[in-house]
């Protein structure tokens, strides 16, 4: 049967072509609510997870790793030992730690400090593993992305240097 309207003729679907578009809605609807679906969103209710939680997570994760001297670029290292001079501040415990998070997914990035005679590579992929394995462990999401960069090598004659200056013997 052909309909007409102002635009042209219309023809009405087969009873093939109705079960085949209610399962096409259907399966469309399933995945729509398997999207929602995970350790974060159950038929009980959400739970949400604040991106300083991850950092925190992650800037651990990361001080675990041997062959990490310190965590951020030197402004952010330089801001964080004046904090601690200052009675009852507190240094960034994340610092270093950027975190891009979705209702899943996180990405997060890292900047280190390593000390001299370790193998960036290998630090690089363990600092990888470790926040990978406690980021989702701890919170359920998962971890797409971790990207490290390398700020700076600490010598062993840069602690040298920072005793002599600080007891004023330069």
């Amino acid at each position: 049967m052909v309909q007409r309207d102002s635009q042209g003729p219309i023809i009405k679907p087969t009873g093939e072509e109705l079960e085949r578009q209610a399962k096409a809605a259907s399966a469309n609807e399933a995945q729509a609510s398997e999207k929602l679906r995970g350790p974060l969103h159950t038929d009980l209710g959400k739970t949400t997870i604040e991106d300083r939680v991850v950092q925190k997570i992650a800037s651990i994760a990361t001080r675990e790793v041997s062959g990490v001297y310190a965590m951020g670029n030197a402004a952010r290292r330089t801001f964080n030992s004046l904090a601690e001079r200052i009675p009852g501040a507190q240094a960034n415990a994340a610092g270093g730690v950027s975190v891009e998070k979705g209702e899943q997914q996180t990405a997060i990035d890292v900047s280190i400090v390593v000390s001299y005679g370790f193998s960036i590579v290998e630090v690089s992929s363990e600092i990888r593993s470790n926040i990978i394995a406690q980021v989702e462990r701890a919170t359920g999401l998962e971890v797409i992305e971790v990207n490290v960069e390398v700020t700076d090598v600490h010598l062993p004659e840069d602690d040298d240097d920072d005793t002599e200056t600080r007891d004023g013997l330069k």
